[in-house]
């Protein structure tokens, strides 16, 4: 039986279109007004710019604006994001990588670079590949500002179900000619120990008659982060595992920006931006294994050991390892437009192209048995409690020195098993021309048609080592030094290991490289659209309407797993897979319609109705076709599986509407409250056989027999919830922007191993408050994020899926504007050193690792904050 709230749902939907296509029959024609553009030169400037900006505009729309060239509200765009009403931010590994809008998972939010895409992959090699766009590739100091447009229109390029964000850089014919703008800042942190330096440089030209100009920038940063906290890997029997991840980030983005304007009618325009992170880091853990199973003193509802108590002689055998990873991922994007304005009519055109490579070069990992100085191993004596929201060790603390280590292992080599490396590759070729005729037809006065081709690549691979057949070793001293703490309380100490010290021994230890053909695979999409859209206005009403067609041809190649017999020399993993590649392919189309309108109810109020139908392709991880084994030839029976992805998923789609009060009152003052509702359809699901026949007989049993997991679409969910906004200045130079988001988003339970029905990183309650005071030479200001608890997912083996604890973040700034073109300014970044809290959730029914189920602390990382000296020169 259908539910009230349901019925509510398909009633504003059904209620939104109607009106909005009465309201465009309905008025008569006027002309369009001119908008007036506002120059900001402060936060209450670049507030008023975002509030014009909503207000100007037909679509739901939030925005953000610079104060002015390298004064972006924030140090990274995800945590500017973060203070829009609706949108939340993941801080994987200490910044704000991704971004969900309105309670849709990230890899339904569509990021663009002035309107195109921007290719994006991942430095790490255990996150799973998808279309979401990682934040921390890009420096605020390029940035102009951004839009959120939080409803669809047609000619909005396809992809954002949440929402789409266009990210939009500097243009040198609108800046003064000869614009120079310095800045340096240094960072530190309250658990890295390193001055983190950051360096910017732009320069602006064009000429006297403003007809062509260009614009370079270059940012320059390296840091240090550390995320440092307890662990747990119930399932290789360690209790609790204390860590700490070293990551130096170096970060170059430059941006190079040509405009030619030989008429008043005629522009052209070139953009190159190039990205690079190097995020070369390693990964220390102590595992404290439990070897005295009658220590356990109560179990949770799950049957999983949460309190034990070791006496002494019943220690926990201790044993530390390093994972050292060398990975970068950088993305290069050139785009070349033109347009020409005409009477009545405006064409444009641009053609370009984005590639980016990532994933991860180098993998290896040294693991030790440490002895103390009477040779014995060390054994952990004391309770470890994890009823908590975080594993407590109550007993002395475990000192591991470089002695210890050497005492275990005098030389030291790679463990062979773990050499290995994952590049992935993300690469598009665009082209897009639209046109804009002025209409007289009544109330209708614009006709926008547009036609937009890709042409997508994704290539994943999987490479395993094979060693020298006599292992190079290097003494053990020279992988390590000094003394580190790791875990949540300080738990214990290490050695502090040298990344690149392993990895060069590693290299030379490695003979070559074989693919692992399972790990290998390709997706190619080619996709067309073509959309139509009216614009009309009249007296109090004004907004748009249309149609965006869509089509995709799709394939993936890969190695099918066909019988083909193990080759002399060959990695044993590949055995019975293909040497040729295969291909599948598939092709679908879809019609998305949509319709905006704004009730200038009075000189301050405004009535928005939006509603419309959009699309988020199927991730990359589920289309390739490739097929991945486990449990072959790993002498446990009855655990061979077989996980396959398909290329001819179809996408997420959702029909969405929006209903909305705006109250403008003074410059830039607003107060808002929007009600919006999503239904989406075709989740990607796993369908899972048992005892299924694939061609391959495993040794532990003799027999071809296998549990099997497709990726099909079935099922779908619900969004809805309210956005509620107040920005307010006040005369003295004070101000206030705060803003409340509801967000009820439902999937099925079956679409993820965990069985939790919320949405992937949806919170059910976000909130922002920012706080500021300025003048003329003084401005502070004081901004809190809170968001209630998400579930993560990472597809990753080690960490899997986990709920994070609700999380709030106080920010801080200062600037001192000493003359008109020296500023110095101090920022601090959770300033409350916020901890970053993860537990289990799903039954034990899911069959997820212990760690897993039923609230148990599984990962629980300190908190960090980050404080920063800055001083720029504008001229």
């Amino acid at each position: 039986m259908e539910t009230n709230q349901g019925k509510f749902r398909k009633t504003l939907l059904a209620t939104s279109i109607s009106s909005c296509l009465l309201a465009s029959a309905y008025v008569s024609a006027q002309e369009e007004p001119m908008i007036e553009e506002v120059v900001v030169t402060g936060i209450r400037a670049s507030l008023t710019d975002a509030v014009d900006i909503k207000r100007n505009s037909t679509a739901v729309v939030d925005a953000v604006s610079a104060e002015d060239v390298g004064k972006f509200p924030d140090a990274d765009l995800g945590e500017s994001l973060a203070r829009v009403p609706g949108v939340s931010v993941g801080r994987a590994f200490g910044q704000g990588a991704s971004v969900s809008i309105r309670g849709a998972a990230p890899q339904l939010t569509l990021t663009q670079l002035n309107g195109q895409d921007v290719a994006s992959t991942g430095w790490y090699d255990q996150v799973n590949i998808d279309r979401s766009f990682n934040y921390s590739l890009m420096p605020s100091e390029v940035i102009s500002g951004m839009e959120v447009y939080k409803s669809t229109q047609a000619n909005l390029n396809e992809g954002g179900i949440g929402g789409t964000v266009i990210v939009k850089t500097r243009k040198p014919l609108d800046m003064d000619a000869n614009t120079t703008f310095l800045g340096v800042k240094g960072s530190v942190g309250t658990i890295s120990d390193e001055v983190a330096p950051n360096v910017t440089g732009l320069y602006s030209w064009k000429n006297d008659s403003e007809t062509f100009g260009i614009l370079g920038s270059i940012v320059y940063s390296d840091n240090e982060y550390v995320r440092q906290g307890d662990e747990t890997d119930l399932t290789w029997g360690a209790s609790a595992v204390p860590s700490r991840f070293v990551q130096q980030r170096e970060r170059t983005t430059s941006n190079i920006a040509v405009q030619f304007a030989p008429t008043d009618e005629l522009q052209f325009g070139l953009n190159y931006m190039s990205l690079e992170l190097v995020g070369d880091n390693t990964a220390t853990s102590l595992y404290l294994f439990d070897n005295a199973p009658g220590s356990c003193t109560e179990y949770n509802a799950s049957n999983v050991c949460v309190k034990r108590t070791i006496a002494e002689g019943e220690g926990i055998r201790e044993f530390g390892q390093t994972w050292a990873r060398q990975g970068t991922m950088d993305s290069d994007t050139f785009t070349l437009d033109g347009s020409y304005e005409g009477d009545n009519f405006r064409v444009s055109a641009v053609v370009g192209s984005t590639k980016a490579e990532g994933g991860t070069d180098l993998t290896t990992n040294f693991g030790y048995v440490p002895l103390d100085s009477d040779g014995n191993e060390f054994k952990y004596v004391g309770n470890v409690d994890a009823t908590g929201d975080h594993i407590e060790l109550s007993g002395p603390k475990s000192v591991i020195t470089v002695a210890d280590l050497v005492r275990g292992a005098a030389t030291s080599a790679p463990a062979s098993w773990a050499v290995g490396k994952g590049p992935n590759s993300d690469e598009e070729v665009y082209g897009q021309i639209d046109v804009e005729i002025d209409l007289d037809l009544g109330a209708i006065n614009k006709f926008e048609f547009g036609v937009r081709t890709t042409d997508h690549d994704v290539e994943k691979s999987d490479f395993k080592s094979v060693l020298k057949a006599t292992a190079v070793s290097v003494p053990t001293e020279s992988l390590y030094s000094g003394s580190e703490d790791l875990g949540f309380t300080g738990a214990a100490s290490f050695p502090v290991p040298d990344g690149d010290a392993m990895a060069a021994i590693t290299r030379k230890n490695l003979d070559r490289w074989q693919e692992a053909r399972s790990g290998y695979a390709t997706i190619n999409e080619q996709n067309d659209a073509i959309y139509g859209m009216f614009s009309f206005e009249t007296e109090g009403v004004r907004g748009n309407f249309g149609l965006r067609y869509i089509h995709t041809d799709a394939s993936s190649k890969f190695y099918a797993i066909d019988g083909t017999p193990l080759a002399e020399g060959d990695f044993a993993g590949n055995e019975y897979y293909s040497t040729t590649l295969s291909e599948n392919t598939a092709s679908y189309h879809d019609v998305l319609p949509s319709v905006n309108v704004s009730f200038d109810l009075s000189d301050q109020l405004v009535l928005r109705l939006a509603a419309g139908q959009a699309i988020s392709r199927a991730n990359y991880q589920d289309m390739f076709a490739s097929s991945s084994q486990s449990g072959y030839s790993d002498t446990v029976q009855g655990n061979e599986t077989l996980t396959t992805g398909s290329i001819g998923l179809l996408p997420v789609k959702s029909s969405q509407a929006d209903l909305g009060l705006e109250y403008y009152y003074g410059d830039g003052n607003l107060f808002s409250a929007t009600y919006f509702v999503k239904d989406l359809n075709n989740f990607v699901v796993s369908d899972i056989k048992q005892n299924q026949s694939i061609g391959l007989v495993s040794p532990d049993t003799g027999e071809d027999n296998w549990t099997v997991s497709d990726q099909v679409n079935a099922g779908g969910g619900t969004i809805d919830g309210i956005e509620l906004q107040w920005n307010h200045a006040f005369d003295n130079g004070f101000g206030t922007n705060l803003n409340y988001t509801f967000t009820d988003a439902k999937a099925p339970s079956e679409v993820y191993a965990d069985q939790q029905s919320i949405f992937t990183e949806s919170s059910k309650h976000n909130a922002n408050a920012v706080v500021y005071w300025e003048n003329d030479v003084f401005s502070a200001r004081a901004a809190y994020n809170w968001r209630s608890k998400y579930m993560i997912r990472d597809g990753a083996f080690y960490y899997g899926n986990r709920m994070h604890d609700a999380y709030g973040q106080l920010d801080l700034s200062f600037n001192w504007y000493a003359t008109d073109i020296i500023t110095l300014s101090f920022d601090a970044s959770n300033v409350t050193e916020e901890d970053d809290l993860q537990y289990g959730v799903a039954p034990a029914s899911s069959g997820l690792k212990p760690e897993l189920l039923d609230t148990y602390p599984a990962w629980t990382f300190k908190g960090e904050a980050t404080y920063t000296l800055g001083a720029s020169v504008k001229f």
